[in-house]
């Protein structure tokens, strides 16, 4: 029988995977995404779209109304006044409409580093979004994400124009876990339809890759040279500001840098899901060559 699912961020990576694998097995969906008009497409193929912001506690009540179950997220806005205050009012938000709605299941997309409750970057608002969300007492899916493969594109263009691929991480030689995000997008997918009988969380862990194997499969992707450029600890928030990144979520990226440095991050979940899909996947499905963003982001 159809079932009814309410997808946020339902235009990004996993987001978009999540609801088309929903509606493909003919289930509804609502969607709720930031911008009108991002949403035609998913709303050409069946979804029902909402535009609100995860921390409209309102619009969230509306949205939530009848699920069956919620896919949640917390978005990353760099240039807001206080990154972290955001977050978790968005994470407060989400938590009290839950609740409200009685969404008897939600998946939440979490990272490794969320194991940990502080000095992890941007993974300290997904340590206090899963306590939110447990307080709500339905059942609670934790998906902990590794490293997205992903990422990579973000450093295409840098590769292309300069050359080189910046290393942020302790060693360029040290295998990553990663995973792509629709290998992630397709396990939410399944976990909504299947429910645990119980609250759970799941390390979701794909092939390892290190740094120089990065700058590898890209150099070959984009058919030029591309070589590691390692950037000490100190260097950090210097770097970051200059490829574009606020000064204050700069420093947030480099206290996540320095976490994953000492070596305090682990898969620490109920059970592991793994992805399959390799990078040069990845590679070969985006065009590379357009992709600009930010330098790579952990887990």
């Amino acid at each position: 029988m159809p079932r009814f699912f309410v997808v946020a961020g339902a235009t990004g990576r996993t987001g978009k995977a999540i609801a088309a694998s929903l509606l493909a097995r003919g289930h509804r969906v609502r969607a709720i995404v930031h911008r009108e008009g991002s949403g035609d497409e998913l709303r050409a193929h069946g979804a029902e779209v909402i535009v609100a912001s995860l921390g409209d506690e309102r619009a969230l009540d509306r949205a939530l109304a009848g699920a069956a179950g919620f896919y949640a997220l917390l978005p990353e806005e760099p240039a807001v006044a206080d990154f972290h205050a955001h977050r978790r009012r968005m994470a407060d938000a989400m938590a009290k409409a839950v609740r409200q709605a009685r969404v008897p299941h939600v998946v939440f997309l979490s990272a490794l580093a969320a194991a940990l409750a502080e000095g992890n970057g941007p993974a300290s608002d997904l340590h206090y979004a899963e306590a939110a969300l447990r307080a709500t007492r339905g059942t609670l899916t934790i998906l902990r994400s590794s490293y997205f493969l992903d990422n990579v594109l973000g450093a295409a263009d840098l590769a292309q124009r300069e050359g080189i691929y910046t290393n942020f991480f302790a060693s360029a030689d040290t295998p990553l876990p990663t995973v792509a995000t629709r290998d992630v997008g397709l396990i939410a997918a399944r976990s909504l339809l299947e429910p645990p009988p119980a609250s759970e969380i799941v390390d979701v862990i794909g092939p390892a890759y290190s740094v120089r194997d990065f700058a590898a499969h890209l150099s070959r992707a984009l058919g030029t040279p591309v070589q590691v450029v390692d950037i000490p600890p100190a260097a950090h928030v210097a770097t970051l500001t200059r490829a574009g990144i606020p000064p204050a979520f700069a420093e947030i990226l480099a206290e996540m840098f320095a976490c994953l440095a000492s070596g305090r991050v682990s898969p620490q979940g109920d059970r592991v899901e793994r992805g399959t899909t390799e990078l040069d996947s990845v590679l070969a499905t985006q065009p590379a060559s357009r992709r600009a963003g930010p330098p790579q982001r952990g887990s």
